[in-house]
């Protein structure tokens, strides 16, 4: 009985566990200034910067520049991801299906 309390008490300990800003904005979609803009294998490279957070995004490949203000549409945050045809890595990424019109 014993075992089974603790280990009820660590599951609930983990359900509040609280998600870093950066997903929820991965959900939520994500807007900014483009600080920064490539293109590689069918994507376009987004580095965005809102109120001094800079974050980057990928996107289906689309015409952006720098200096403009954009939306995009929820996505998938990934954590370490090495691109290979651009041969560096993201710390984070939000994969987005593209800009919001």
């Amino acid at each position: 009985m014993r075992k089974f309390f603790v280990a009820g008490m660590i599951a609930l300990s983990l359900c509040a566990v609280s998600l870093p800003d950066t997903h929820a904005g991965a959900q939520n979609g994500v807007s900014g200034k483009v600080v920064e803009t490539m293109d590689s294998g069918g994507y376009t490279y987004v580095r965005l910067e809102k109120n001094g957070k800079k974050i980057w995004a990928a996107i289906p490949q689309t015409k952006v520049s720098k200096g403009q203000t954009i939306s995009l549409k929820p996505g998938t945050e990934m954590v370490n991801f090495e691109s290979k045809t651009l041969k560096r890595s993201f710390d984070t990424i939000i994969f987005s299906e593209g800009m919001i019109k």
